[in-house]
């Protein structure tokens, strides 16, 4: 009997290739996928070093037509998809007083439309065998726009919207959705902002608790507590309320600096 095949984007570095090394621990083959090969080939002599099977190929998420190419390959190595973690991701600083249409445009093409095109490439296999599990790596920073993080904010909301209403689509098909909210996270991409966030997770916390909200198959899980409550709590604010308490957030968070 094979064992279940976890595909993961973004699983190079930070969350996607330690949830990699983390499933394949508990019996998962992983099918690797990133941007750059240099994180992809040593996960796969890590795994390979704990006999585990991996795959891996290098593909762009935002190119629709050579990911779905990339993703048969992986298929055709290590078998059908049973779990897709959409995890690749970028974050860019986008101010209203220095907005760059680029900047804006590439962060939401990653965040928003790359898992939109890694959930199109495995979407009608798992539609024709009637079982499946999407993940959706989102953050608490859907729940409400941050000045200096326009575009991510914006993409994350957006990724929380398409899997509220893919769950309920898919959901007389087998296929089991999930939507995973982290707050901020010890990462190489969050590095420059050590120190100046409060409730950092560390990402070994993190990890463990992505992986419960899968196995449990969760619609959705969003952490740590503190982070969440705090965001609720600014939502039910007078929106005037709302602006100061951010304006003072972000002065603490200065995201230009190393």
């Amino acid at each position: 009997m094979t064992e279940p095949v976890a595909l993961i984007t973004g699983a190079a570095s930070g969350i996607g290739r330690a949830l990699a090394t983390a499933l394949a621990k508990r019996g998962w083959d992983i099918a690797a996928l990133d941007c750059r090969d240099e994180g992809l080939i040593s996960l796969a002599s890590e795994l390979a070093a704990q006999e585990r099977r991996c795959a891996w190929v290098v593909a762009d998420v935002t190119q629709a037509e050579q990911l779905q190419n990339k993703v048969r390959e992986l298929e055709q190595a290590l078998g059908p998809t049973d779990m897709l973690i959409a995890s690749a991701g970028v974050g860019l600083e986008t101010s209203a007083l220095d907005l760059r249409a680029a900047d804006v445009a590439r962060v939401i093409d990653v965040n928003l439309t790359g898992v939109t095109n890694s959930i199109a490439a495995v979407l009608p296999g798992m539609l024709q065998r009637r079982r499946g599990h999407l993940v959706a790596l989102s953050s608490v920073a859907s729940f409400h726009g941050v000045p200096r993080l326009l575009a991510y904010c914006a993409s994350k909301a957006g990724v929380n919207a398409f899997m509220e209403g893919l769950r309920v689509e898919v959901r007389e098909a087998g296929i089991h959705v999930t939507t995973i909210c982290p707050g901020w996270i010890r990462t190489p991409m969050t590095a420059p902002l050590h120190g100046k966030l409060p409730d950092m997770l560390e990402l070994d916390d993190a990890i463990e608790r992505i992986i419960r909200a899968i196995e449990k198959k969760q619609a959705f899980c969003a952490f740590p507590g503190a982070t969440v409550r705090k965001l609720r709590i600014l939502n039910w604010l007078p929106r005037s309320w709302q602006d100061a308490l951010l304006a003072r957030m972000v002065r603490q968070m200065p995201l230009d600096e190393g």
